[in-house]
């Protein structure tokens, strides 16, 4: 499982993360809930190396993912779909999902039969360049990128924002499937509580850098959540 034990994370002399921990589990669904600004992109750049904690540590099945760069972390089995989907506007959908194959043996680049299964409007578009899709679509892609890269540990970093409400559940869907493969560990990132309270097994809230609130999803104080999503 994903392990974070205690990390402080700074940008120059702002603190951005204090002390905080966090598990995630092979077929569950772990969300990380909280305003705009409280840390949650940036716990998960710390996860996946492309920022430094500097106190504390990060694990994954069992060994130390510390001192590592984001593309050793891929290899180990680490992927994101990052918040603000990152997809190559220039490049075809293809070509982008294409990059996912970096981290991957030659034996094992191509792209798996159900990502177009969970998203089939990409198999339509693999000519369009990335631009050229809509926000939901770009989001979809971003998501099936990761997937290319055979991940046992997925972060979605919020993948509503800004979606239309179709794309949501497809999206919803796509992660419920995923949990139930039970082979891979989902980080889901959000702001939007009746979202995550469908799909999460396991609740983190963070408020100013820290870790305000966690629990199982049964047992969690919906009230006290909303509170403190509250701006």
């Amino acid at each position: 499982m994903l392990k974070v034990d205690a990390i402080d994370l700074h940008y120059g002399a702002a603190q951005a993360l204090r002390r905080v921990s966090m598990e995630a589990r092979p077929g569950e669904v772990t969300c990380v809930l909280g305003r705009n600004g409280v840390g949650k992109t940036s716990l998960m750049r710390a996860i996946i190396g492309q920022q430094r904690a500097s106190a504390g540590s990060i694990a994954w099945e069992g060994a130390a993912l510390d001192g590592l760069s984001p593309h050793q972390r891929a290899r180990r089995g680490v992927a994101i779909a990052p918040q603000g989907r990152e997809i190559f506007p220039l490049l075809t959908v293809r070509e982008n999902l294409e990059t996912g194959y970096a981290p991957l043996k030659r034996t094992e680049r191509s792209i798996p039969d159900d990502i177009f299964s969970l998203f089939p409007v990409l198999r339509e578009m693999m000519r369009r360049r990335g631009g050229d899709l809509s926000g939901g679509q770009q989001q979809q892609l971003a998501i099936a990128r990761a997937l290319v890269t055979r991940p046992r540990l997925i972060l979605l970093d919020e993948p509503t924002e800004g979606i239309q409400p179709s794309i949501i559940k497809d999206i919803g869907r796509a992660i419920r499937y995923l949990r139930e493969r039970g082979d891979m560990a989902i980080v889901l990132v959000e702001q939007y509580f009746d979202f995550a309270r469908e799909l999460a097994d396991r609740f983190y809230i963070l408020d100013r850098g820290e870790v305000a609130l966690s629990g199982d999803a049964t047992g969690l104080d919906a009230p006290e959540v909303k509170r403190l999503l509250t701006v």
